[in-house]
């Protein structure tokens, strides 16, 4: 398995092949999620974070690795300037052949087209509720409305399939799984529940598993049948067995995808994270403005995919560190 070919890719220390680069653009964000930001909030300085022209260079690099995958994150990826300018970029990188982002939606409907046109393929977006108290108690926000009109422009504009990213808060917003399910039966929505993470360890929070989710909305909406819905990450897709919508369970904590795992995360501050659960980075910005050349990027890409854990130890032990805005999720 030779790193550097884009058809074996390059595989960790598990046998994983790593073809998925996640690339968080800004630690800043319009909204404060309950779960995403806790306490006073510093953001990054403009010096502090990569270029454009920064993050196509290591993209570039790694998809000489076998990178294929793509996803855009934050913060709220859309808070920062131009970032049509960087899907650009990203698309004329040979290699690259999906390049998607995760956003909270309220700013999509301005700039899904322009995205279109840069060669965006896909959008997710992060909502958590359908009532407007209750996002508003959620995110701190008051623009629901505008997520609901973001989703609509990025389904006219041909960002398909929009997925809905849904983490599950027992006590908060657990009561509306079956509102949510409906909707995929219904209105052919995509939806992707979530369990919900918590970081101060095992114990510090109640989860609802995946098992107890998808028996909620059986039981309510109807039986879901296994299908494929195509995408790089880590769910199980199923159907009501008619109509076009989807549902996706993501399973962090009741049954670890570590197995398959099969990304990098890249921090907008310039560090690239092995694991989304483990506090270990490594510097890539220095290099990148010490005048490294190509040889030692790929050599730092190659020291992240090695130091790829096995798996998360997130039942057992808190993580530390940075708020999940700043490493983009």
């Amino acid at each position: 398995m030779t790193e550097g070919n884009c058809i074996t890719g390059t595989y960790d220390a598990f046998n994983r092949r790593v073809n998925y680069l996640r690339i968080s653009v800004t630690d800043r964000c319009n909204l404060r999620c309950i779960y995403c930001s806790d306490g006073e909030i510093s953001h990054l300085g403009h010096n502090d974070i990569l270029s454009y022209e920064e993050i196509a260079r290591i993209t570039r690099v790694a998809a000489e690795m076998g990178v294929t995958h793509v996803r855009l994150t934050g913060g709220e990826p859309l808070v920062r300037p131009y970032v049509a300018n960087l899907v650009s970029l990203l698309t004329a990188i040979p290699g690259i052949e999906d390049i998607s982002l995760t956003t909270n939606g309220t700013l999509l409907e301005a700039q899904a087209a322009e995205l279109k046109a840069a060669g965006l393929k896909r959008i997710n977006v992060s909502l958590d509720s359908l009532q407007p108290d209750r996002f508003t108690r959620i995110t701190g926000g008051k623009n629901l409305h505008d997520v609901f009109k973001g989703m609509a422009e990025a389904h006219r504009v041909g960002l398909s399939p929009v997925k809905i990213n849904m983490v599950v808060m027992p006590g908060i917003n657990d009561d509306e799984i079956v509102d949510f399910a409906k909707k995929a039966r219904d209105e052919a929505w995509h939806v992707r529940f979530i369990e919900y993470m918590p970081f101060d360890g095992a114990g510090a929070e109640p989860v609802l598993t995946v098992s107890e989710i998808k028996d909620r909305i059986e039981t309510s909406a109807g039986a879901l049948w296994a299908c494929c819905l195509n995408g790089a990450g880590p769910a199980n897709y199923y159907s009501f067995g008619s109509g076009e919508g989807t549902i996706g369970f993501i399973r962090p904590v009741s049954h670890r995808f570590c197995g398959q795992c099969n990304r990098l995360r890249l921090t907008a501050d310039g560090k690239l994270r092995p694991c989304l659960l483990n506090d270990l980075e490594i510097d890539i910005r220095s290099s990148i403005r010490n005048g490294g050349g190509e040889a030692e990027l790929k050599a730092l890409l190659r020291q992240a995919i090695m130091a790829k854990p096995e798996r998360h130890y997130l039942e057992e032990a808190a993580v530390g560190g940075r708020q999940m805005r700043q490493i983009g999720g």
